[in-house]
């Protein structure tokens, strides 16, 4: 006798939406990298022309030039602060996905316990049925030598 679990497709669909979750949640921290590696560059970009900008006031240069300067670092400041905000959008991006991979693996746990209990009985139900077989072959042996 072998083993069918009548809520198969609903253990396997719960599994399959883990799975998507855990793809989704991959996704999101792929773009949480990428915010964070941008950001990073800026503030190197920053760095770069805080320098320019000081060596720049050692030199001779018109007032243009660091207007121009100051102007593109104003500039920088204000990218930096939008990716601020994508990083924080990011960051909470990855929470949801992070929540929703968690329900999705509570809920493929709870139908995994459920057919694992199924299972027990199952295995209970053929080792009963078994030793029935085997005690009625005792029994008929029994009553074949008793005669």
């Amino acid at each position: 006798m072998k083993f069918r679990y009548s809520f198969q497709q609903i253990v396997d669909l719960k599994n399959s939406e883990r799975t998507h979750a855990e793809w989704i949640l991959s996704e999101a921290l792929g773009e949480l990298r990428n915010e964070e590696t941008s950001l990073h560059a800026l503030f190197e970009q920053k760095d770069a022309l805080q320098q320019q900008i000081v060596s720049a006031s050692d030199q001779c240069v018109t007032i243009s030039e660091m207007l121009l300067l100051q102007n593109y670092l104003n500039h920088i400041d204000q990218q930096i602060l939008r990716k601020h905000q994508d990083v924080a959008r990011a960051q909470k991006l990855v929470e949801n996905k992070q929540e929703k991979l968690t329900e999705r693996m509570l809920d493929e746990k709870v139908w995994n316990k459920a057919r694992e209990k199924a299972f027990h009985q199952f295995q209970s139900f053929v080792a009963k049925k078994e030793q029935e077989a085997l005690d009625e072959m005792a029994t008929n042996r029994f009553k074949r030598l008793s005669y």
